[in-house]
C-alpha cells in the first residue's frame, strides 16, 4: 500500500510531499519531497493516531445521564451512585455492544489505540463469572469488532476508602483479594492474544481503593508494564489522604516511587511542589478535560506542568463526548478560563495547536507502552485531516492542527490501523453494525 501526503508531521516537524509505503502493517518506506506516483491513495494531511491513555467504555452507555439536578448538591460523587446504579444493570453482552460503540468513536476522532482502565470484573452482586476473564474477554472483543489497538489495564479495588474501609454494594462488581487478581490478570493477558499489539499492564484503582502493601504488590504484577492510578481527582480524596497518610496523594505516591512507567490520571489537585515534582518524575499525567469539567473535578496546572517540563496525554474517561480535537481544546480553554490568557500550553513561538498535539501523542503513547509517530519500523496507524473542511482551507503546517484543534473536530477523513483502512471519509466501515448492536442492547437496557 501506497499514500502520498501534500504534507505530513513527522517526528522532525513537518515535511512536503511525503510518500509512505506499508507493508505487513508496518512502514517500510518513507520519503519526503517525492511526487505521487501512479496507484498512490492521496491525501492533503497525515498525522499519527493518537493514543487514547485513560477510559472506562462501559460508561459511553450512560452518557447523558445524570444530568437532572437533584436537592442535594450535584459532584462527583453523587454522579457515581448514578453510575453505580447503571453498572449494576450491565450484561456481558452489554459491555462488548457498548464498548465496541465507543471504540468505534474513538477511532473516528482519530485515537488509534485506548488504555482500558477496565474495573468491571463481576457479574452483579459480586459473584464471579465461570471464567475470570469474562468482561476482559468482551473488552477484547470489542477492540477486534473496530480495530483500535488496545492495552488493558486491569483494575485492582479491594476497599471503600481510605484504611482498607470495606466496599460498599455499589462497588461488589469490581473487588478483588490479591490472590484473585492475580489470577484476573492473567486471564486478561490470555484474552490480549488475540491481537496483534496488545499490551497488559495494572491499575491500582486509587489510594483510597488499595492499601500501601496491594499497590506494592499490584506494581509487582506489572512485570514492567504500565502503570495507572486515579489520583487527586477530588478535593475530598485529598482531604482524606491527609487525614489517613499524613501526606497528599500525589505526593505520597512521588516518596513510594512514582515515575517513569505510571501515569497518574486526573492530578487534578496538586501543590506547586507536586506539580514540579510530577513533572520531574518522568511518570505522565494522565488528563480527561471534557470529563473533569463534566464531572465538576477542577483544573489541571497545565501551564505550570508544561513549564516544567511534565509528560502528558489525553483520555476520554466516561466517554460523556468522545473527541480528540474536544480534549485538547478543553484542556487549552481551562488553563484560559483559570490564568485568563490564551495559548498557556505552548510556550513563546509555538503553535498552541502543535503542542497540545504533539504532548499528548508522545505522553499518551508512553503511557500506552508503545512507541509513536510516522517512522520506517513502526506501526502504520495514520490520520488522514480532510484539507477541504472549512475549518482547514488555506491552512498549512502547524496551522493544520490550529484548525483541527479548536475549530475542525469533524475534520478526520481516513484512518489506519497497522495499514488496514477503519475509516473512510470520517465514518468506520464497520459503522452500520456495531450501532445496530449498540441499540438493541441499550434499548433493552434503558427501557427497563
Amino acid at each position: 500500500m501506497m499514500l502520498h501526503f501534500s504534507e505530513a508531521l513527522l517526528p522532525g516537524g513537518w515535511r512536503r510531499d511525503v510518500r509512505i509505503s506499508v507493508a505487513g502493517g508496518v512502514i517500510v518506506a518513507l520519503d519526503c519531497d517525492v511526487p505521487a506516483q501512479a496507484g498512490d491513495e492521496r491525501f492533503a494531511v497525515g498525522v499519527p493516531g493518537m493514543a487514547n491513555l485513560h477510559s472506562h467504555t462501559f460508561q459511553r452507555g450512560m452518557a447523558g445521564l445524570a444530568k437532572r439536578r437533584s436537592a442535594v448538591a450535584e459532584s462527583f460523587w453523587s454522579w457515581r451512585e448514578v453510575m453505580y446504579r447503571f453498572v449494576g444493570l450491565l450484561t456481558p453482552e452489554d459491555v462488548a455492544a457498548v464498548a465496541g460503540l465507543a471504540f468505534m468513536e474513538m477511532l473516528e476522532a482519530g485515537f488509534t489505540r485506548v488504555g482500558e482502565f477496565h474495573y468491571l470484573h463481576h457479574a452483579p452482586g459480586g459473584v464471579r463469572y465461570a471464567r475470570q476473564g469474562e468482561m476482559a474477554e468482551r473488552i477484547v472483543e470489542a477492540a477486534v469488532v473496530s480495530g483500535i489497538g488496545l492495552t488493558l489495564l486491569p483494575v485492582f479495588y479491594a476497599h471503600g476508602g481510605f484504611g482498607g474501609v470495606a466496599p460498599g454494594a455499589g462497588q461488589a462488581r469490581f473487588v478483588h483479594d490479591l490472590d484473585g487478581f492475580a489470577r484476573l490478570h492473567e486471564a486478561a493477558g490470555e484474552a490480549l492474544r488475540a491481537l496483534p499489539d496488545g499490551v497488559l499492564g495494572v491499575a491500582p484503582h486509587s489510594l483510597r481503593a488499595v492499601t500501601e502493601g496491594e499497590l506494592a504488590a499490584c506494581v509487582g504484577l506489572a512485570g514492567g508494564g504500565p502503570v495507572h492510578i486515579h489520583v487527586a481527582e477530588q478535593e475530598r480524596e485529598v482531604a482524606e489522604c491527609l487525614a489517613f497518610h499524613g501526606e497528599r496523594p500525589v505526593e505520597w505516591l512521588l516518596q513510594r516511587g512514582m515515575g517513569d512507567g505510571w501515569c497518574a490520571v486526573h492530578a487534578t489537585h496538586m501543590t506547586p511542589a507536586e506539580t514540579a515534582g510530577l513533572a520531574a518524575s518522568g511518570a505522565v499525567a494522565g488528563l480527561c478535560p471534557l470529563t473533569e469539567a463534566n464531572l465538576g473535578d477542577g483544573i489541571f496546572e497545565g501551564a505550570a506542568y508544561r513549564a516544567a517540563g511534565g509528560r502528558f496525554g489525553v483520555g476520554t474517561d466516561s466517554n460523556i463526548r468522545i473527541s480528540l480535537a474536544g480534549e485538547l481544546e478543553m484542556l487549552e480553554y481551562s488553563q484560559r478560563l483559570g490564568l485568563r490568557g490564551r495559548n498557556l500550553m505552548a510556550a513563546p513561538g509555538e503553535s498552541a495547536g502543535r503542542a497540545l498535539f504533539e504532548g499528548a501523542l508522545w505522553g499518551g503513547a508512553a503511557a500506552l507502552g508503545v512507541a509513536s509517530g510516522l517512522r520506517v519500523g513502526g506501526a502504520a496507524d495514520v490520520v488522514a485531516l480532510d484539507g477541504a473542511h472549512p475549518s482547514m482551507v488555506g491552512r498549512a503546517a502547524d496551522g493544520w492542527l490550529d484548525g483541527f484543534v479548536f475549530a475542525g473536530a469533524g475534520a478526520v477523513d481516513t484512518v489506519w490501523r497497522w495499514g488496514v483502512k477503519l475509516v473512510q471519509g470520517g465514518r468506520h466501515v464497520g459503522r452500520e453494525g456495531i450501532v445496530a448492536a449498540y441499540r438493541a442492547r441499550m434499548g433493552r437496557l434503558l427501557a427497563g
